[in-house]
């Protein structure tokens, strides 16, 4: 079983493609060759062969018509008799020569004599005409020929010559070549698949030591990057490999940090109730608003670590395939609108004024729910991370065009450090640690932003300058593209 199973894997091997293509590379081109060198000697040697009666009877034909061979009868002596059994010996061959009534004159066989003969060719060449036929399958050349004195000005025809001439030596010699061929070609060909295999053997190495090296990689015993440079090819699949080793390098790292991050952050409100809780329990007789001081702490670290879960969850819906976007047609103006009114206590608190404009009606396809809590986040970090002199503002503009909806959210906050825009995305990365801690901020907002916008296959910039504000660009598609 494991023999067969190696037999197909083999089978399927780009090694036995190969040599499929060695081998026929090898054999059908020199099958054609053969059979095209045979067909055109064959063609050659009957041309050559046709050509030379032809002109043989041609001559003998003018003697014919010249002499009174015609008249003579059954007489078959004299010179001409001579020539014609001459040309019958030489090119192995018949000749029959009739007269102008149909009839046989002489046959070189003795077979036809006096008999009365009427075929196309004969006919054709009693107007003149030479008459020439090649029988491929009987090994003969068949030609008819007019008899006419060449010194007769009217070119009257007194009688035909019929010639057949064997073309048995042609194709004997045909045959002999053909096994000549097959012979260079059984020891030809090994040798080519020989050669071939080596070569295949030599050039699919680098396919090996590339699945070595990403074997060895897997592993954890080879080197942390693959190097065959043995043809482009290969540098190129080792560079796109490294490159994705990379990548996962950095995916791995950013899970690893994400899941102590998210660790830190459920730990840290845990731990500050245990204390507080540790504080209570230790001081029996301590005075109720004391009492009430530490439930309210532990009620904020309560709330903080519900919140810190509540983005969890978001976020891991936010991860979740497309699919499960519950798309419809949205009024976005009014989306927003009502986004704004409920973050308006908020802003008023921080004393910021909150800003809408919208310059069109827009509606979208798009998931109601997760493009609220997207442009909630973006507004509600505008609102919280700004100036606290009151002079602070917040200014959303909603616009379209034919085929996107462009929302920006600009603020006259603190500002993003340019370094730390390509990061802010990452989850619970935070600019400034303590004051984000301060305005209860899980560092998770952008993340669920990003997710919802990428979703709807839309787009997210931003633009800060460091103690003047930040300005978010998003672009998203009016119609959903599945």
């Amino acid at each position: 079983m494991r023999k067969n199973t190696k037999f197909f894997q083999f089978l399927k091997s780009l090694k036995f493609r190969l040599i499929l293509l060695i081998l026929v590379i090898a054999t059908v081109p020199s099958l054609i060759l053969s059979m095209g060198i045979m067909r055109y000697y064959e063609s050659r040697a009957v041309t050559i062969r046709a050509g030379e009666v032809l002109s043989q009877a041609k001559i003998l034909a003018n003697k014919i018509a010249a002499s009174e061979y015609m008249s003579m009868g059954n007489v078959r002596s004299g010179t001409i008799q001579a020539q014609i059994d001459l040309l019958t010996k030489i090119y192995d061959g018949r000749v029959i020569i009739v007269d102008k009534n149909f009839k046989i004159y002489c046959d070189t066989y003795n077979l036809d004599d006096n008999k009365t003969i009427i075929a196309e060719e004969v006919m054709r060449s009693f107007k003149g005409v030479d008459v020439t036929n090649y029988d491929a399958e009987n090994h003969y050349i068949e030609m008819t020929i007019p008899i006419s004195d060449p010194e007769d000005s009217t070119g009257t025809v007194v009688g035909v010559m019929l010639v057949s001439v064997s073309t048995d030596n042609i194709e004997l010699n045909r045959i002999y070549l053909s096994k000549m061929a097959t012979i260079i070609q059984m020891i030809v060909m090994p040798v080519m698949l020989f050669f071939g295999i080596l070569l295949i053997l030599y050039n699919v190495r680098p396919l090996s030591l590339l699945s070595d090296g990403i074997g060895a990689i897997r592993d954890g015993y080879g080197a942390e990057s693959l190097q065959v440079n043995n043809y482009t090819e290969t540098r190129q699949i080792c560079k796109r490999f490294n490159e994705m080793i990379g990548r996962m390098k950095v995916m791995d790292d950013t899970r690893q940090e994400f899941v102590s991050n998210v660790s830190h952050e459920l730990k840290t409100p845990l731990t500050s109730m245990k204390v507080l809780a540790d504080s209570i329990n230790s001081m029996p007789d301590a005075p109720k608003e004391m009492y009430q001081d530490f439930m309210a702490d532990i009620t904020g670290e309560i709330e903080r670590e519900t919140k810190i879960i509540n983005d969890l969850l978001s976020l891991v819906r936010m991860d979740k395939s497309a699919a499960d976007l519950n798309i419809a047609s949205v009024n976005i103006n009014e989306m927003i609108e009502q986004i704004l009114k409920r973050l308006q206590p908020i802003a008023d608190r921080q004393r910021v004024e909150l800003v809408l404009e919208s310059f069109r009606p827009v509606t979208a396809e798009v998931d109601e729910v997760k493009l609220t809590l997207a442009f909630t986040n973006l507004v509600e970090n505008a609102i919280k991370y700004n100036r606290s002199d009151g002079e602070g503002w917040v200014r959303v503009s909603l616009n379209a065009d034919h085929q996107y909806m462009f929302v920006k959210v600009q603020d006259s906050g603190i500002g993003i450090p340019e370094e730390a825009l390509d990061q802010i995305y990452e989850r619970f990365y935070r600019v400034d640690k303590s004051h984000s801690r301060e305005i209860g901020g899980t560092g998770l907002g952008l993340a669920i932003t990003r997710s919802a916008i990428l979703m709807h296959r839309g787009a997210i910039k931003a633009h800060s300058v460091v103690g003047e504000g930040t300005t978010f660009d998003v672009r998203i598609p009016l119609n959903y593209i599945a």
